[in-house]
């Protein structure tokens, strides 16, 4: 079953126009950081042991992983590897180097080629972007599309453990009035039974509830 976002009484009907709540008073310099500079720390080992992503130049703390989380997050690499076949891999919670500002680490990426094509940098592209969301349901939603949209990555999607419902975001588009300038056009919520297929991936059919634990939500 399929229903639009623009039917939900959700904050994702807002179609992301939010920007991240800030963490300082208005009247204080902030320093932003370039993707450049991060990378050099990271490699000096100056974050060992923090679990951190780059946003929109901002250091944002990643959320604990709990076992529904980190479980639905390998079994939805597994389905995504098997419906795009050879010539493609899944990259699990790993950098994506989507511009000079931002370098995220989705739950699922699906990029081309294998593993060892980027030993040399992080790929800077992704035909798929997946985020399972239990407690970063809000930051998928508002800050995570609105810079996935920015960097024309075609195709995102959230796996909502919370409502139990895949939501498929696609058509990246110009919105001047939004934080990050960039929205995804079309935005959908799937539901069991429904089925998505991948704009990468024309020739698979997923069923939504094969991307979400059992039952459709994630365990209490």
């Amino acid at each position: 079953m399929a229903s639009r976002l623009d039917d939900v009484d959700d904050p994702v009907a807002t179609r992301y126009r939010t920007p991240m709540a800030a963490a300082t008073e208005p009247y204080l310099k902030t320093r932003r950081w370039r993707r450049a500079e991060y990378d050099r720390l990271v490699g000096l080992g100056i974050f060992a042991g923090e679990r951190l992503e780059l946003l929109d130049g901002l250091l944002v703390v990643k959320e604990p992983q709990g076992s529904p989380h980190a479980a639905i997050v390998a079994h939805v690499g597994h389905v995504l590897s098997a419906a795009f076949g050879r010539g493609w891999h899944a990259r699990l919670h790993s950098p994506l180097a989507i511009d000079d500002d931002s370098e995220p680490e989705p739950d699922v990426a699906m990029v081309t080629g294998e593993p060892r094509d980027y030993v040399g940098a992080h790929p800077s592209t992704a035909a798929l972007v997946v985020e399972v969301a239990d407690s970063s349901l809000r930051l998928d939603r508002r800050l995570k599309a609105g810079l996935y949209a920015r960097a024309r990555l075609q195709e995102y999607w959230i796996v909502n453990l919370v409502d139990g419902a895949l939501e498929v975001h696609r058509e990246p588009e110009r919105a001047p009035d939004s934080a990050y300038g960039w929205v995804y056009g079309a935005a959908e919520i799937l539901r069991p039974p429904g089925t998505v297929t991948p704009l990468a991936a024309p020739g698979a059919t997923i069923l939504v509830a094969d991307l979400l634990p059992v039952g459709g939500r994630a365990p209490a």
